[in-house]
């Protein structure tokens, strides 16, 4: 009766075939899916873009943008410098931009900026040269008379010219005019140095001696009491 038992089991586990490996597989696979997605889903926190330029933001600093807020003026970046200052500590290293904001229509200002980064710094110098704004009278497209002014080792002397003879400066020079919105006038610069830092001083400096006397209109005489 023993014989016949085992027999019996030896057969039924022939019958019933062993489970595959495959199918163990396939269904740890189906578990790990089931709990990735259960699991949230993290989504990367998005940076706002600041228009081309690359920046990397202090640590506990807002976020500010780099672009005016007003789009009626263009910046053009006069130069950019990497500085060292030594102290007891080592060098620390920093980056300088000088930048030109203007108009075209009779406002220009200049500003100066350092940071730890180029972005940092051209920032810096944008919201300087807004608070630098100056207002420049012209005369049908040029300045009023000559003037001259130094700053530094740098001394610009800045000449009227007539209708039609464009910008016949170089440089520095040109560049604050066109932004300023001088489309005819002639330069020189008188001091031996190439500062673009220096030149650009000067020739703002130059610019806020350019000043327009208004007439009075019907001024009144005296009233004439008889004797």
């Amino acid at each position: 009766m023993i014989d016949n038992n085992m027999a019996e089991e030896k057969d039924e586990n022939k019958l019933s075939p062993e489970p595959t490996g495959t199918k163990v597989v396939s269904e740890a696979v189906l578990e790990e899916e089931e709990e990735k997605s259960s699991k949230p889903s993290i989504v990367a926190k998005s940076v706002p873009s600041r228009q081309g330029i690359a920046f990397r933001p202090k640590f506990g600093a807002p976020f500010r943008s780099a672009t005016l807020e007003s789009g009626e003026f263009e910046s053009r970046l006069l130069d950019l410098a990497r500085v060292v200052r030594v102290s007891a500590g080592g060098k620390r290293l920093r980056f300088r931009a000088v930048v030109v904001i203007g108009n075209k229509m009779g406002k220009v200002g200049v500003g100066v900026g350092k940071g730890l980064d180029v972005a940092q710094a051209v920032e810096k110098a944008t919201r300087m040269a807004k608070k630098n704004i100056l207002n420049i009278p012209t005369v049908e497209g040029t300045i009023p008379y000559p003037v001259m002014a130094k700053f530094g080792a740098a001394q610009i002397l800045l000449k009227p010219q007539r209708k039609g003879k464009g910008l016949v400066a170089g440089g520095t020079v040109r560049i604050v005019c066109s932004l300023a919105g001088i489309k005819d006038i002639s330069s020189k610069m008188l001091g031996r140095t190439s500062n673009k830092l220096n030149n650009a001083m000067a020739t703002i400096a130059a610019l806020k001696k350019l000043k327009i006397e208004i007439p009075e209109k019907h001024a009144t005489e005296p009233i004439k009491t008889g004797t």
